[in-house]
């Protein structure tokens, strides 16, 4: 009740009209560092630890895949369920993101039919020009404008030998991919410089002391970080290996995952 378990200003303000030590600050901090109880609960108001590393663009398409789970949706009468996995990259998170209220605006909620537009939503967004890229996947991939109902009569071309089509699609989607990876290269600096504004990205290092945050449904009261201390083994930043030294098994985590605690 004279205390609780609050941070340092807090804790600070209310004992140093009572007592008064050298370096009083340090040793307040130092406590509460090493409460194993705050280091699980507290939640803190500063942005989640690490900078942003945008994954370099490639060079052209299929070059770089990505597949992410998304879900979980109800079974459809032809037995299509999708399992759940929290872990993706933004460009794929962002898709989702459109890609659901497509299929939720679509679909017959009676019949749950969702299955039956997939390849329609996802035709239509990949006719659709790309805001980061500045050209929509189609035309990267094929390097002419989609055939849409909407479309005019298709222009006709007539070449000299037959080479020369594949020698003007050649030409033609190169300078489509060089122009798309330089949007591409400009949107995540920026995305970058806004993301580590004010963002701490705290290096550990082999034999630090560290707690886990805890993923998945978790009620109001229960904790936010793992009980359990674990010991960092390897060191890749943003990425830790870190041991579990009651069971000692091992695994990856992200600096975002991890929070320092003394042990004393």
């Amino acid at each position: 009740m004279t205390g609780a378990h609050f941070f340092l200003d807090r804790t600070y303000n209310k004992i140093r009209y009572y007592y008064w030590w050298p370096d009083m600050k340090s040793t307040i901090k130092h406590y509460i560092e090493s409460c194993p109880w705050c280091k699980q609960y507290n939640v803190t108001c500063y942005k989640r630890d690490g900078h942003l590393r945008p994954i370099a663009p490639p060079d052209g398409p299929f070059l770089l895949i990505v597949i992410d789970y998304c879900g979980p949706l109800k079974r459809t009468p032809r037995e299509n369920h999708t399992p759940y996995h929290p872990q993706t990259n933004g460009i794929v998170e962002r898709f989702s993101a459109t890609f659901i209220p497509q299929i939720s605006n679509l679909q017959d909620t009676q019949d749950n039919n969702w299955d039956e537009y997939l390849q329609i939503v996802v035709f239509a967004y990949n006719t659709g020009i790309h805001k980061r890229t500045k050209y929509s996947p189609f035309e990267l991939l094929y390097g002419r404008l989609p055939r849409l109902p909407i479309s005019t009569r298709p222009q006709y071309f007539s070449f000299v030998k037959p080479n020369d089509y594949f020698e003007q699609l050649r030409k033609t989607l190169r300078i489509y991919h060089q122009a798309a990876k330089h949007h591409i290269v400009l949107q995540q600096q920026n995305n970058k410089t806004t993301y580590d504004h004010n963002r701490l990205d705290p290096q550990y290092k082999i034999g630090d002391k560290v707690l886990t945050r805890i993923h998945g449904n978790r009620r109001k009261l229960d904790p936010k970080y793992s009980p359990i201390p674990k010991v960092i083994t390897q060191v890749h930043h943003p990425i830790y290996v870190v041991q579990d030294e009651t069971n000692h098994a091992s695994f990856q985590v992200h600096v975002a995952d991890l929070r320092p605690i003394i042990i004393n």
